[in-house]
């Protein structure tokens, strides 16, 4: 025992005199946490149970103190999966004296029902154009609009003037939902765009007929984030769209060669009423957030806490005839847990430790919609209020050794001074976001902590690469195209220990910069998403 004790003295020491990123720990927890035994880390399954139990392990390890409920390192979360049942779902739409059943999944497609397992929605039907009410930017689509005890029909996505980032948040499901719920409405429908089938096209929903909705649920037994007053909700193809406007003020072709225009057309109401049912079954699964801190030295910057977080949840087999059906997440996101676990030993190698605290939070549901990051920015293990800025690890691509970093979000605080300031300390720069028209910002774990009002970045390798042979923007584009949520996505890949490393090392860097400094982070005077979240 006493040769052990000495010997984990001098590994602090030494490393706290070098204090650079280790690779092979970085490889080592990529391989188990992307191995076949995980089973793909599916949110409730016994693979994300054992993942999560290694990350508990490593935080113990490294001397951090748990974070989690009863002085655990686990936040136990609870969740509904509402599995809908696929003979139930009928559709008829009333057209004066006529009715016309629509043809599921066909022609529309639902899904669970996580508030009612048996949804039946009855009533008129009113157009609200996209159903976005936007004041920031002049926009109102309910304006003259009466849509209490009806059936609201809206279009997918946003206008295209719209800002991405900020339009993001406007065209938002939820946030259309919302404003359909304040004025009174019982239903909600969105019908496809020529914009949206692009992106998305309606065939390809098809493969996900039989995915369960999931909720996680509050004290008392509800899910969250539902809205139970919309007691039915569909998406209607452009088929089932050209039979609900065809006789309508404007018909389908006439809105979708305004959208061209990108003018937003006017609602009105449609001489159609809808009834709409559906079964769904439920089932409880439970998922732990992982949750470790090392607590900060100043006394009172002790009280404040910078978050770093990363999704350990993936999507566990694949729906395929092939042999290999484990979606094994090596890159999604086995590399952004490992990162994490590799800067908090970093941390706890320190002689002396930051001024404000550092909270590491692995999070699972990310790939059910967030859910796991947004239980616990609602619900943190420390005072709320506490957390002050958030740095978000989500899919680095590792393929490649990179000459820059992109931090999706800094423009909109003053961590993009922070980020800059920690890269330069090794020798990289960071770069605007290359992709702008994909709202990154809004898509990932850390947007749960900015709609609470705390300043974020999701940070990823840059496109940059330090080989001039190498194209850092083709390593991205071909992880997408052939493993992104495939089994392909293992532990065989050509990872770049190298850049796993530098990676790290940045990481590292930021979250000292942020506990150090003298102000805690802060959004950009009259930034939309500081002014819309901050409390």
């Amino acid at each position: 025992m006493g040769s052990f004790l000495v010997a984990c003295q001098a590994e602090r020491e030494t490393s706290s005199q070098e204090l650079s990123a280790d690779k092979v720990r970085i490889k080592s927890h990529l391989k188990f946490l992307s191995d076949d035994l995980l089973e793909g880390r599916d949110t409730g399954a016994q693979g994300h149970e054992i993942a999560s139990m290694y990350l508990a392990a490593e935080f113990e390890r490294y001397g951090l103190k748990p974070a989690g409920d009863d002085n655990t390192f686990m936040q136990r979360v609870n969740f509904r999966q509402a599995l809908l049942d696929q003979t139930s779902v009928k559709l008829i739409l009333t057209k004066g004296d006529a009715d016309v059943e629509l043809n599921y999944p066909k022609q529309f497609i639902t899904s669970g029902n996580p508030s009612n397992p048996e949804a039946i929605t009855q009533g008129d039907m009113v157009f609200v154009g996209y159903g976005i009410v936007a004041p920031e930017l002049e926009h109102d689509d309910y304006q003259s609009l009466d849509v209490s005890n009806k059936i609201v029909v809206t279009l997918a996505g946003k206008p295209k003037s719209f800002p991405s980032e900020e339009g993001a948040h406007f065209g938002s499901t939820s946030e259309k939902k919302r404003h359909a719920v304040e004025r009174g409405a019982i239903g909600y429908i969105s019908i496809s765009t020529p914009t949206y089938e692009k992106v998305r096209p309606y065939q390809n929903l098809l493969n996900y007929l039989h995915t369960p909705s999931v909720r996680w649920l509050d004290t008392d037994g509800e899910p969250a984030n539902t809205f139970p007053e919309l007691n039915n909700t569909a998406y209607f193809s452009k088929e089932a769209a050209e039979i609900l406007f065809a006789d309508a003020e404007l018909n389908l072709a006439q809105i979708y060669e305004m959208l061209e225009k990108d003018e937003s057309p006017k609602g009105f109401d449609l001489d159609s009423s809808l009834t709409l049912e559906s079964k769904s079954t439920y089932k409880a699964i439970s998922s732990p957030n992982v949750v470790a801190v090392l607590e900060g030295s100043d006394p009172v910057l002790k009280n404040e806490y910078v978050v770093y977080s990363a999704h350990s949840d993936h999507i566990g087999f694949a729906k395929t005839v092939k042999k290999d059906k484990i979606n094994n997440g090596a890159m999604d996101n086995a590399t952004g847990m490992s990162v994490l676990l590799e800067t908090a030993r970093m941390f706890s190698m320190l002689e002396q430790r930051p001024k404000r605290s550092i909270l590491f939070v692995a999070v699972t549901a990310e790939e059910k919609g967030l859910l796991g990051s947004d239980y616990f920015a609602k619900n943190p293990t420390v005072p709320t209020g506490s957390l002050v800025a958030n740095v978000n690890l989500d899919m680095p691509i590792l393929t490649y050794e990179f000459a820059d970093v992109i931090a999706f979000g800094a423009d909109h605080s003053d961590l993009k001074t922070s980020v800059s300031e920690a890269a330069k300390k090794i020798n990289i720069e960071l770069s605007p976001d290359p992709w702008p028209h994909m709202a990154l910002f809004t898509r990932s774990d850390h947007y749960s902590f900015v709609k609470q009002g705390i300043p974020a970045v999701f940070l990823v390798p840059g496109l940059k690469s330090a080989d001039p042979e190498v194209d850092g923007s083709q390593q991205f584009n071909k992880f997408i195209a052939t493993n992104y949520h495939k089994p392909g996505d293992d532990f065989s890949q050509k990872f770049n220990w190298k850049a796993a490393a530098k990676f790290t090392e940045v990481n590292y860097h930021i979250g000292l910069t942020l506990a150090n400094q003298a102000k805690a982070s802060s959004w950009n005077e009259g930034d939309f998403f500081g002014d819309t979240f901050s409390k």
